[in-house]
C-alpha cells in the first residue's frame, strides 16, 4: 500500500479550488449561488475526530504490544489495513470537499455586504478548516499503522504501510 503524497491532496485541493472558483463566478454571473451548507464543516469535523480517535486507540494497542503487557490486545492487521484505506480515501475526499468550498467562499468573499451570503462565507471557511483537519488525521492515523522498516528487504520508494 503506498502512503497519501501531500503533493497530490494540495494538487486536488488547488484544481477543486479553481474550478469551483470559475464555476462558482459564473454561477453568481447567470443567476444565484447555490448556498454552503452548515452541515458541511460538521460532517468533515466529525469525520476528523473518528480518525483522530482511531489513529490514537489503535496507538495505544500497538504500544501495549510492543511492551508486552499481559492485558494487550492485539492489532489486526487487516483491520489496521482497512483503517488506513478509509483514511486515505477520507483524505482524498477531504482535498476535493475543501478545495470546492475554498474556491466557493472565495467568490462569496466578494458578497460580504449580504448577511446571508457572510454566514456562507463563514460555513465554507470552516469546512476548508475541517478538511484540512481530516486530512492531518488520515496522515496520523497513517503514520501510527506504518510498519517498521525492514533493512533485509528494504525496497527504494515503496514504503510499506500496515
Amino acid at each position: 500500500m503506498r502512503e497519501l503524497r501531500i503533493r497530490v491532496l494540495a494538487g486536488v485541493f488547488v484544481v477543486a479550488g479553481v474550478l469551483s472558483w470559475a464555476a462558482a463566478r459564473l454561477w453568481n454571473a447567470v443567476g444565484t449561488l447555490p448556498s454552503v451548507p452548515l452541515a458541511a464543516p460538521i460532517v468533515l469535523a466529525l469525520i476528523a475526530a473518528v480518525l483522530l480517535a482511531t489513529a490514537l486507540s489503535l496507538r495505544a494497542r500497538l504500544k501495549a504490544q510492543r511492551e508486552r503487557r499481559p492485558d494487550a490486545k492485539g492489532v489486526d492487521p487487516m483491520m489496521a489495513a482497512r483503517a488506513v484505506v478509509f483514511g486515505q480515501a477520507s483524505a482524498l475526499v477531504a482535498a476535493l470537499v475543501a478545495g470546492m468550498y475554498g474556491g466557493t467562499g472565495i467568490v462569496l468573499l466578494e458578497l460580504l455586504d449580504i448577511p446571508a451570503r457572510r454566514d456562507q462565507a463563514v460555513y465554507a471557511g470552516f469546512s476548508v478548516l475541517a478538511g484540512i483537519a481530516v486530512i492531518a488525521a488520515a496522515l496520523v492515523l497513517e503514520r501510527v499503522c506504518r510498519l517498521p522498516e525492514d533493512d533485509d528487504h528494504n525496497h527504494p520508494g515503496a514504503e510499506p504501510v500496515a
